[in-house]
């Protein structure tokens, strides 16, 4: 019988992903990541689900891989003026590398977690293929468009064939414990949204004062650390020009943040590295796709360009607003996933 390492992380997802897997004839153990210190009662419930279930339960102390790849990683981004997703990198680095390896030490042949996509194999080329959730409000396989072949390969999403409606009645069926409770929204290590905060006390570090400038490179006002602010915020500017203005780019090196109307945010093109690929080992040629520069963004017709360096070039048949580098950009067809990178540029018109 194959084993498999649930990943529990005290949400109804993982609970359901885990009763799906042991219902299909695998021999179960769940874990919970210990990613900060904040996270006792997730852990706690974990346990509940896994002891109901009958499963052997295990804490992985991954603090200190989080600490490295995600929170510094999110603070060294945010430093060189770029607007990380610290979940795509968690996905990454610790929960479909880290975890694994943890869970193949137990002697278990895959990961189950509760994200809401679908994995098929092609049988063709033999390749692991990613697709969107049938539930598309619910999809998560923008967060993992950045993982690899073999990562896939040892991997399970049992609720993409679910409607999250679903999965809850499943845990009230089941008489879950969190059958009923809130899914997490904000960033794990930064639970009150406010992200220059928390690298201010983490880093012990002050961020000098700056001037905002206008499109033409005019001083406009005085910024509280360029570092403070992504591109197409609005609120908390402290500026009064008019008219709304919106922050258009950041110069760190310069500590200025450009600001200007909403129409100044939109752009067309691209660049982005660090790619994964599903269909196939690498980009050879031009492609037409739908393109997601960002989480809540709704996929866009977009054409995707090769470079020789492997960066790829994308750009959208119609403008985009706050194209922004740091976050990922995933490619579409239809449900099937191509690819997905991390924007380093955004052209000018």
């Amino acid at each position: 019988m194959s084993q498999a390492m649930i990943a529990m992380s005290g949400g109804v997802d993982s609970s359901v992903a885990a009763y799906l897997t042991q219902q299909g004839g695998f021999s179960c153990h769940a874990a919970t990541m210990q990613l900060h210190c904040d996270g006792a009662q997730d852990i706690e419930d974990a346990r509940k689900i896994a002891e109901k279930l009958h499963m052997p339960f295990h804490v992985f102390d991954l603090r200190e891989d989080f600490r490295q790849h995600v929170i510094e990683d999110f603070i060294r981004c945010y430093e060189a003026g770029l607007t990380p997703n610290p979940c795509v990198t968690c996905n990454r680095h610790l929960k479909f590398h880290r975890f694994l390896e943890k869970a193949r030490e137990l002697g278990c042949d895959s990961i189950v977690t509760g994200h809401y996509a679908r994995i098929q194999r092609d049988l063709g080329s033999g390749r692991q293929l990613l697709y969107k959730a049938v539930d598309e409000s619910k999809d998560q396989s923008y967060f993992l468009g950045l993982l690899t072949q073999e990562q896939l390969r040892h991997a399970q999403f049992p609720l993409g064939a679910f409607t999250k409606g679903q999965a809850r009645e499943i845990a009230e069926e089941q008489g879950f414990i969190n059958a009923r409770k809130r899914d997490s929204q904000d960033i794990c290590f930064v639970p009150d949204g406010d992200f220059y905060k928390f690298i201010r006390e983490y880093t012990g570090k002050t961020y000098p004062e700056g001037s905002f400038l206008d499109l033409q490179g005019n001083p406009v006002g005085k910024h509280s650390g360029a570092i403070a602010y992504t591109l197409g915020q609005r609120k908390g500017l402290g500026i009064a020009m008019g008219e709304p203005v919106y922050v258009c780019a950041k110069d760190m090196a310069a500590n200025t943040v450009t600001v200007g109307p909403n129409e100044a945010l939109y752009h067309k093109e691209l660049l982005a590295t660090s790619w994964s690929w599903f269909p196939f080992d690498a980009l050879t040629a031009p492609m037409c796709v739908k393109a997601r520069a960002r989480s809540r963004m709704t996929e866009q017709p977009a054409w995707v360009y090769p470079m020789e360096d492997g960066t790829v070039r994308v750009a959208f048949e119609e403008p985009q607003r706050a194209i922004t580098p740091g976050q990922a950009v995933v490619l579409y067809d239809g449900d099937l996933v191509i690819g997905g990178g991390i924007i380093t540029a955004v052209l000018q018109d």
